[in-house]
């Protein structure tokens, strides 16, 4: 009998010569290690090392401008270069995402995939990607930090030339292209992020690597809203302990800004908001005063004047609302107060205020994202949390699965909610 080869080597089994077994027992052994042969290639070529696309990942579709969300089987395209595809773990619903579904928006494009607050682990990597591999525990942030640009390179900026918020695109920087896809239709990512998907594909420099025993369920809402308003308290109106505050709207961005000013040490918090149903919820995060614009028949910045003794030391102002904005300047104290505004106005708004304000030395000051750089600064916003300086838990008022993400616009619109907990897994 000829002996048995394999590319020019001998087959042994457990060492012995195949000579040494019966022919029948070494023709089994062939068979069975060509077959073998076989299925490892057929393996390989089906498998491409975590560049698959996923063809059967569900995601909550907006189809249309103020429908309900549909619950869709969608393709995810693999990352291309400088990008990266992230399993969302838990999302949570932001202002933002609401105005632009209901297409409130400069320029609405449908169908959508919203939600720009999450946390999740990185599942595969795209070319020329270093500071990410597999596994890591990100959250993926709407706007982004190349580290190149003026402005990265600035420690005064946090807009990224390249990767700054863009609510007008839905598509990827690398080649203008979505990476959702349902029967082939294209579905457009909103803010570079769409976490309301189990994986979603997102510009490496939109992602932010964090402490991985952090608990996703809660530092996920650190993405946006509340690390705005805790940064624009604690990194520019910079209160010094002891002093008085404001703060304008208390809705998440608001009472973030408030944590900011107890963690600072603030002596006196004031909350203003037309609201009232607001004020009880706000005193645990350290508001002990209240102020109603419509209970009052003068301006409210005379009425804080009065009761302050010339104004605050600080004000931040997180509704958007003009009148609100120039009051939280207004406010503030002659020869050192500062004031911080947050929120968007329409883009008609025009602000008005005499001129001898400024000359009386109060300051104004504007404010993106708390002047938070996403990859450089957020990992320590999540240490505030796990060193217990931080809490985040004051922040969530609900907790549903993805099965039921539309309830948590019905959530947000009603009032009830601060941060609504979306559970992807459940």
């Amino acid at each position: 009998m000829a002996s048995s080869t394999t590319a020019g080597h001998a087959i042994s089994c457990k060492g012995k010569p195949l000579s040494f077994f019966p022919s029948s027992f070494d023709a089994r052994l062939l068979e069975f290690i060509h077959l073998r042969f076989i299925s490892i290639v057929f393996s390989l070529l089906i498998y491409d090392d975590g560049d698959d696309v996923f063809d059967a990942e569900a995601a909550a579709v907006a189809w249309e401008a103020g429908k309900p969300l549909v619950i869709e089987q969608v393709e995810v395209a693999p990352p291309k270069a400088m990008e990266v595809r992230i399993k969302i773990e838990y999302t949570s619903l932001c202002h933002t995402d609401v105005c632009f579904w209901e297409a409130k928006g400069q320029h609405p494009l449908f169908p959508r995939i919203f939600g720009h607050e999450a946390a999740g682990i990185v599942e595969s990597v795209g070319e020329g990607v270093t500071d990410l591999q597999v596994g890591d525990r990100v959250l993926p942030v709407f706007t982004g930090e190349c580290k190149e640009c003026a402005h990265c390179k600035s420690e005064e900026s946090n807009m990224c030339d390249l990767l700054r918020i863009n609510t007008e695109r839905g598509v990827m920087l690398s080649d203008g292209e979505t990476r959702f896809s349902k029967d082939g239709t294209p579905i457009y990512h909103f803010l570079g992020t769409s976490t309301f998907s189990e994986y979603t594909v997102i510009h490496s420099g939109c992602v932010a690597k964090i402490d991985p025993s952090a608990p996703l369920d809660k530092v996920c809402i650190l993405s946006c809203g509340i690390s705005t308003g805790l940064g624009a308290m604690l990194n520019v109106a910079k209160p010094k302990r002891g002093s008085s505050v404001a703060v304008f709207g208390l809705g998440a961005v608001g009472l973030a800004a408030a944590e900011g000013a107890r963690i600072a040490g603030a002596s006196r918090i004031i909350g203003v908001d037309i609201n009232p149903n607001r004020f009880e919820e706000a005193k645990k995060f350290g508001i002990d005063e209240f102020i109603n614009p419509k209970d009052h028949d003068k301006p409210v910045q005379e009425v804080i004047v009065e009761m302050t003794d010339g104004g605050v030391d600080r004000s931040v102002e997180c509704t958007g609302n003009i009148s609100a904005m120039i009051s939280a300047f207004e406010c503030v104290h002659d020869g050192w107060g500062v004031a911080v505004l947050v929120g968007v106005p329409s883009k008609d708004a025009a602000f008005a205020t005499k001129p001898i304000n400024f000359l009386d030395e109060r300051t104004l000051k504007g404010t993106f994202f708390g002047n938070y750089k996403p990859r450089s600064d957020l990992p320590a916003v999540v240490d505030m949390y796990m060193k217990k300086e931080l809490e985040l838990e004051k922040f969530i008022t609900h907790r549903i699965p993805f099965s039921e993400i539309n309830k948590t616009f019905d959530y947000m619109l009603s009032g009830e909610s601060l941060r609504c907990i979306v559970c992807m897994d459940e």
